[in-house]
């Protein structure tokens, strides 16, 4: 098992990376459960979706939880879209969302399993 520390360390040497991966919950989507984001070294966070939508976390403030997720993390753009709609799906004000205006590069992750402590 990974912190996210050496996770950022793995991924900073390959284009992608399988790990199981122990972190901190920042947020999570609060309209259906099908993402969260964990913390970062740097107090930035990483998005963690869902393996096909195959399963998804319970819609309620997971905040702090402790998490552990298996997967695949790489780096990828998103776009001002992706971001508006991530952000909409955390229930930001029309103002965030409408601050969100160039795409950025992100560690993101795909997980086939997670288990919230």
């Amino acid at each position: 098992m990974l912190s996210v520390t050496q996770l950022e360390d793995a991924i900073s040497e390959q284009d992608s990376v399988k790990a199981t991966v122990n972190g901190v919950i920042v947020e999570s989507c609060q309209s259906k459960g099908c993402w969260m984001d964990v913390k970062l070294a740097d107090n930035s966070t990483m998005k963690v979706t869902f393996r096909d939508y195959g399963f998804f976390l319970p819609v309620e403030d997971l905040e702090g939880k402790t998490v552990v997720f298996t997967g695949t993390a790489k780096k990828e753009v998103i776009s001002v879209e992706g971001q508006r709609h991530y952000a909409e799906d955390a229930g930001k004000s029309a103002a965030e969302i409408s601050a969100i205006t160039s795409p950025k590069e992100e560690l993101r992750f795909v997980a086939d399993g997670v288990k919230i402590k």
